[in-house]
């Protein structure tokens, strides 16, 4: 009888019992902490018994894996070896996780410039595209949280958040005293940046401010940002948003900024690339960091010289350079 394969599960428990955390090993996957947790209990259900137990350390093995546990470290030990002499044989894929909304909205649009310099490139991104998906560590994990302190680590750029609109709906409340403008009209909210202590929401930007809405608290949330700019762009209502995945939507007037950009902030959260050693990473990770360099100099023109100088700053401080 054929035996069902729990690579996946084996790799989560494996990473979950090194790192002591399911969320720690989700950041070495690229998948959520409850994805991880998810792989495990399936692998619990097949063999019928608790494999973790959580000690004051973290998680560890329990104690009916502790024979079991060295020779699951030593055969992904071994898996990561093979990847790695693997890696040299397939020179020109590149291998990326990446939040959906930066793939959909900076990376992808920005992709066919790279492939005209380097057109036998192949990409996976989120598990999709012209290089066949792999088990294992992706070539470039890019990720938005606060700055990590890693060598591997490059900072693409710091967002900046300011309120925007269809150019409609600019246009509708563009003759409005600036104080009254927002009332009367719907607020959408954006969960995505709501960890960046930073970060504000309606209430306190209105607060800040000084612009007189009643609450502004309410309207329509959305976890992810593309299905908010859908929204915006059809006029469903105003959003205070990261402009740094939508710079070509602004250039082109496809989204407006119905107040002056001034009235922004910058994230102290940034968007990260943490990349492996693989030799055909080079050139991508060169023209990466350039393309984030020009996000991060059109944000510091759009938000003023002021406040620009505050992300350069962030920028300067934390970025490393290129191997």
């Amino acid at each position: 009888m054929t035996q069902p394969s729990h690579l996946k599960s084996f790799q989560a428990l494996a990473l979950a019992i090194r790192t002591g955390s399911l969320t720690s090993a989700a950041a070495e996957l690229a998948i959520t902490p409850a994805a991880v947790g998810q792989r495990i209990k399936a692998l619990e259900d097949y063999v019928g018994m608790e494999l973790l137990v959580r000690g004051r350390s973290g998680l560890r093995a329990a104690p009916e894996l502790a024979d079991a546990a060295p020779h699951i470290e030593t055969a992904f030990r071994e898996l990561d070896a093979a990847a790695t002499l693997l890696n040299l044989q397939r020179g020109h894929e590149i291998h990326v996780a990446a939040p959906s909304d930066f793939a959909e909205l900076w990376l992808k649009p920005r992709l066919d410039d790279f492939r005209r310099a380097y057109p036998r490139a192949l990409f996976c991104i989120n598990g999709e595209g012209d290089a066949a998906y792999r088990v294992g560590r992706v070539d470039c994990e890019i990720t938005f949280g606060p700055v990590r302190d890693d060598p591997r680590t490059e900072i693409l750029f710091h967002d900046f958040l300011a309120p925007i609109s269809s150019p409609e709906n600019a246009a509708r409340i563009a003759g409005l005293p600036e104080v009254d403008r927002l009332e009367g009209f719907p607020l959408l909210h954006l969960d995505f940046y709501k960890n960046d202590p930073s970060a504000p929401g309606w209430p306190q930007w209105i607060g800040a401010h000084g612009v007189g809405r009643t609450a502004p608290e309410r309207g329509i949330r959305f976890q992810r940002i593309v299905p908010a700019i859908d929204a915006v762009r059809s006029s469903a209502g105003l959003l205070i948003s990261g402009l740094g995945l939508i710079s070509r939507l602004v250039d082109d007037a496809a989204i407006a900024l119905p107040y002056p950009a001034s009235t922004g902030f910058w994230t102290s959260h940034a968007f990260q690339a943490r990349f492996t050693t693989a030799p055909q990473l080079t050139r991508f990770r060169r023209w990466l960091t350039g393309q984030s360099q020009s996000t991060a100099d059109w944000l510091s023109r759009t938000a003023g010289s002021s406040m620009g100088a505050t992300a350069n700053t962030a920028r300067s401080e934390g970025e490393r350079p290129c191997e």
